[in-house]
């Protein structure tokens, strides 16, 4: 059974103090809610409510070419929507449906631009609370996200931490370190310089496709790492069937037009043509603003009121999220006395080994949902009393928290 509707909460007050008449929620279901087996799956910066894969979707799939998760949620997958029901909901701020920059202000008939609030993480978690009430769900039997979507899942345990059983934060941070907040602040600097962002009303007429299309360039350089770069391009030319329409400076026409620009240049055109400019404006200032430990006194203080279980991915390759940003809120939840295991995973593909590594991911999810963390193939960097030396410990993952 699935399910694809949007709907209105009313009137909504950001965080911020601002508030909306309206906010329209968009939101995609799968599975039937049985009363105590909701899982409720948080997108990341640029992901909308489709998260698997829908028999009657067509052609029509929320401005995306495919599910962003199918390998991971979907009947028989790691989160089986067989035996689940699983719920995604488009944040606020977002352009899938949900209320955004773009969307119409009822007060002025014209779309609001940057004169929608702002947005934070704390603001998607508390419209996905409401959604639930809507859908009359309760408890969630888990919540997971990647990305900032893990962020969203880690607002949801200081937020409403009696509202979740299990948890699981993939790839993801209690808060962005400063190279990351700078490429951030960079890639919104290029949308802004856009003679056409107009200030951020620029709908109905020339849209800033170009500055978006380098924030979107700077964000894939961000998700790939050096070995995965490596292996895919290499500095290998593209080749003479492959031509750029206008190359950026006359004495570009000389040197070779590199696999690795033909790529960016690609993927840039497809992201303009699904996403909205000022919407990346505002997703990427509520990640940077995500700060865990915002309004107590730790990061272990803001999880301590978790009573159940959180399972924390990473990736070896992952430098936009580190193994030891994870590692690091594993210690805050060790100290907080929160069910923790931190499971790292040898990879080279960069933040983007989430979305194009299920097999690596699905098997942690899909135990984590059946038998929490004490699922079998679920590894933890814990140090581990050793067996002849209770005195001594051997931690896990010994070659990664080394000096």
């Amino acid at each position: 059974m699935t399910t694809r509707d949007t709907v209105d909460l009313g009137e909504f007050q950001f965080l911020s103090g601002e508030s909306i008449p309206s906010l329209e929620v968009a939101y995609e279901t799968y599975g039937e809610f049985t009363g105590d087996n909701a899982v409720l799956v948080c997108h990341a910066l640029t992901g909308s409510p489709h998260v698997a894969r829908r028999p009657d979707a067509g052609g029509d799939t929320a401005g995306q070419a495919r599910a962003w998760w199918g390998d991971v949620v979907g009947p028989g997958k790691a989160i089986d929507t067989t035996e689940y029901y699983v719920v995604c909901a488009n944040a606020p701020g977002s352009c899938y449906g949900t209320t955004g920059p773009a969307s119409e202000n009822p007060e002025t008939g014209e779309p609001y631009g940057t004169d929608f609030p702002p947005v934070t993480v704390g603001d998607w978690t508390r419209s996905q609370r409401r959604l639930l009430d809507e859908l009359g769900v309760g408890r969630l039997h888990a919540v997971i996200g990647g990305s900032v979507g893990g962020m969203n899942a880690l607002d949801w345990l200081r937020r409403f931490p009696d509202d979740v059983d299990r948890a699981g934060a993939v790839a993801t941070a209690a808060r962005l370190d400063p190279q990351c907040l700078a490429l951030d602040t960079v890639a919104r600097r290029a949308i802004t310089s856009d003679p056409n962002w107009n200030g951020g009303h620029y709908y109905g007429g020339p849209e800033p496709e170009d500055g978006l299309a380098r924030a979107r360039q700077i964000g894939h350089i961000m998700y790939l790492s050096k070995p995965s770069m490596a292996r895919k391009f290499g500095r290998r030319s593209a080749g003479r069937e492959t031509v750029r329409e206008e190359p950026p400076d006359p004495a570009a026409a000389f040197f070779p037009y590199r696999e690795v620009e033909s790529y960016l240049d690609y993927q840039a055109d497809k992201f303009t043509d699904r996403f909205d400019a000022n919407s990346y404006l505002y997703m990427t200032r509520a990640m940077d603003d995500f700060d865990l430990s915002a309004g107590y006194e730790s990061d272990a203080d803001a999880l301590a009121a978790f009573e159940g279980e959180l399972l924390l991915i990473s990736f070896t390759g992952d430098w936009h999220f580190t193994v030891e940003q994870s590692e690091a809120l594993a210690e805050a939840c060790r100290e907080a006395d929160v069910d923790v295991a931190h499971h790292v995973v040898e990879s080279d593909h960069g933040h983007d080994a989430f979305l194009v590594e299920p097999e690596k991911v699905g098997p942690p999810l899909d135990e984590l949902l059946e038998d929490g963390l004490a699922g079998r193939t679920i590894t933890d960097t814990a140090p581990e009393p050793d067996l002849e030396d209770t005195d001594s410990f051997a931690p896990v993952h010994t070659s990664l928290f080394s000096e």
